[in-house]
């Protein structure tokens, strides 16, 4: 790994030290021409370089003049040549160019130049960070001509010690396994199936209120006291019910007696044994509807006042709506609580029509609260079969475990759900990623150096990110505390001028 990183490096240290050869052979003051027609530039260390006439780097020998400009306004960065003789403009067609860049961790880039209007234009695209060692070579009236500058941009010098005391993690580019995820809003609702509307069945006046909204109730406790004159009547008539059967019982029991003994005639018999079935008959109707107002007929007797009567929860659960009060008059039909069921709640999802295909029911997903730090797992159990006209979206529902009450109704969440699992080439770790003039960047390790490398990104989950363009596999990067490698950028005064 560490050979194929400084591979490049060690190319342009070997061509430096070539042309550095080359160079030193000359005179320093003036240019010369060498022996098969190739003339040098005079190189200066700590000589600024000359500003041209459009703001680019120009350079002369003799009578003969480049400019080397990066245009960016309105197109993707190129190289722009201008020509001079004696300081003047000349066509681009009279002179060939080619330039070469080299990079840390690149191998070198040959760009070769056509005539372009005034100027000659590069056939390469000079990517970002626009920070290289540029080799010039130019072919005029028979001569060939060599110049070269350094441009650094994004680049920063860290020691392996400044690493470990900062915590810089350093990772490699590589192939990874990424399970990208669908990302949608929605929110929390209660669960319909486990909410139970409350009507009396009974109407009344309401003399107690024992719950209230907001309430945990369990299921057959007392939320109200009504009294109702309706059912204080079918109580009554159940009592006298249960008397009058008591009597026909004796008499069937008696005349039947007397009749097996031949003392009385069938017709009294049948007549004792006509009225005791009507009897039981009444008392099982009346027990009946008893029954239909929740009550229990055999603890009837029980109960000093025939008039009151309790409305229990049906449900264990919350009170969230509650439409009664002391003294009120309320009918039979009226919904006086609302209680839901909250071991179990939907979080409703609202789905674009492009990401319908990918939704499934049994997907799983991973519901996250925006105004908290809640969250929790579930799968996707429903899916809406229609579109909503106004908001052209459709729903789809994943029930959440609930046992601790930490998902409330209305509260906004967003949905991360698997889609699939994906092989990618290269990737790189989330937390590697830094933006840097409004480039998305990781910050590539080159010997001593981390330079920015600007990259084109593609799918992702919560770990990995494919790299698409900018960084290649094998290529090493800072990953944990990567923030620190920008600060540093950042006090060195980084900046994006060209």
């Amino acid at each position: 790994m560490e050979k194929t990183n400084f591979k490049p490096i060690i190319i342009v240290i070997v061509i430096g030290v070539i042309l550095a050869g080359i160079i030193l052979s000359w005179e320093k003051t003036v240019s010369n021409e060498g022996e098969h027609g190739e003339v040098f530039a005079d190189i200066d260390e700590e000589h600024d370089e000359e500003e041209g006439p459009r703001g680019g780097k120009f350079f002369e020998t003799n009578a003969f003049g480049v400019e080397v400009t990066i245009y960016e306004k309105g197109v993707p960065p190129q190289f722009r040549v201008y020509l001079y003789e004696n300081d003047k403009p000349i066509p681009p067609t009279v002179a060939k160019v080619a330039i070469t860049l080299s990079r840390l961790g690149a191998p070198a880039q040959l760009i070769a130049f056509k005539a372009e209007g005034d100027y000659l234009l590069g056939d390469h695209e000079v990517v970002e960070p626009h920070s290289f060692d540029v080799a010039i070579a130019a072919e005029w009236e028979g001569r060939t001509y060599h110049w070269g500058y350094s441009q650094i941009e994004a680049r920063i010098e860290m020691s392996d010690e400044t690493l470990k005391s900062t915590g810089i993690e350093i990772k490699t580019a590589g192939p990874a396994k990424i399970s990208p995820t669908l990302k949608l809003p929605g929110v929390v609702n209660f669960n319909h199936h486990n909410v139970v509307r409350v009507v009396p069945r009974a109407s009344g006046i309401v003399v107690d209120v024992e719950r209230h909204l907001g309430q945990q109730v369990k299921k057959g406790e007392v939320l109200a006291v009504v009294e109702s004159q309706l059912l204080a009547d079918l109580r009554s008539q159940y009592l006298a019910a249960q008397k009058r059967l008591v009597l026909t019982q004796v008499t069937y029991e008696r005349e039947k007696k007397l009749w097996e003994e031949k003392i009385t005639a069938k017709q009294d018999f049948l007549l004792a044994q006509q009225l005791n079935s009507e009897a039981e008959i009444t008392l099982d109707l009346l027990a009946a509807k008893l029954r239909a107002f929740g009550e229990q007929p055999e603890k009837i007797h029980q109960q000093k006042n025939l008039t009151r009567f309790e409305v229990r929860a049906p449900i264990s659960g919350l009170v969230i709506t509650k439409a009664i009060a002391r003294g009120e008059v309320i009918k039979e039909d009226q919904e006086i609580f609302t209680i839901a069921d909250v071991s179990t709640m939907y979080a409703n999802l609202t789905v674009y029509p492009k990401d319908l295909a990918t939704i499934k029911n049994g997907q799983a997903a991973v519901i996250t609260a925006t105004a908290s730090t809640v969250e929790g797992e579930g799968v996707v159990s429903y899916i809406g079969a229609l579109i909503d006209e106004q908001t052209r979206t459709a729903t789809a529902r994943v029930t959440l475990e609930n046992d601790n009450g930490q998902w409330r109704a209305g509260m906004f969440i967003n949905a991360a759900l698997v889609t699939e699992e994906i092989q990618v080439p290269v990737a790189v770790s989330i937390d590697a990623l830094q933006t840097l003039f409004d480039w998305s960047v990781v910050f590539g390790r080159y010997g001593k150096y981390f330079e920015a490398r600007p990259l084109e990104l593609g799918r992702s989950d919560d770990k990995m990110v494919e790299v698409l363009d900018g960084l290649s596999d094998g290529e090493r990067y800072a990953s944990g505390n990567s923030f620190a490698v920008k600060a540093e950028l950042g006090k060195a005064g980084a900046s994006h001028d060209h």
